[in-house]
């Protein structure tokens, strides 16, 4: 497994393994509008998206940032890892490498706005802290870097 920078060629593979995460939670197939285009949503903004892809050259998780405006602060956004490959250190890797570049771009805070109900998105609510973020107000986590 290797965790990549977009690459428009996935486009089709990562819209998939989404609709695949998202049911397989409970959740509807829709997928946000930002993912149709990652490349004007994050990469042209100086944002970063990445991919998690396996031995067969498919898809198996991504994740991306976008910086807040004039704050050393980024938001997570769009983290899935195909269900099948849950609990593997794929999350873990592509959460590593976000935060790593984060720190590159000298980024000192990294957030991640939580889905609700809570037990709807317990996989998250239990992800995020072990990896040190903690809850600052509902639905909302962060990590200083």
């Amino acid at each position: 497994m290797n965790i990549i920078t977009y690459d428009e060629k996935y486009k089709d593979d990562m819209i998939s393994m989404v609709i695949d995460a998202r049911t397989a939670l409970g959740l509807s197939a829709t997928v946000r509008d930002d993912l149709y285009d990652v490349q004007k949503n994050y990469l042209d903004k100086g944002d970063s998206f990445w991919l998690a892809v396996d031995n067969d050259d498919c898809i198996i998780g991504c994740l991306g940032f976008s910086r807040i405006a004039n704050t050393n602060e980024a938001f997570l956004h769009r983290f899935y890892v195909k269900a099948s490959q849950k609990r593997q250190g794929i999350g873990t890797k592509l959460l590593h490498t976000a935060e790593q570049e984060m720190k590159r771009q000298g980024i000192t805070v990294s957030k991640v706005h939580l889905g609700a109900p809570k037990e709807q998105w317990f996989e998250s609510y239990a992800f995020y802290p072990k990896h040190g973020y903690i809850e600052y107000e509902p639905r909302y986590m962060r990590k200083e870097l």
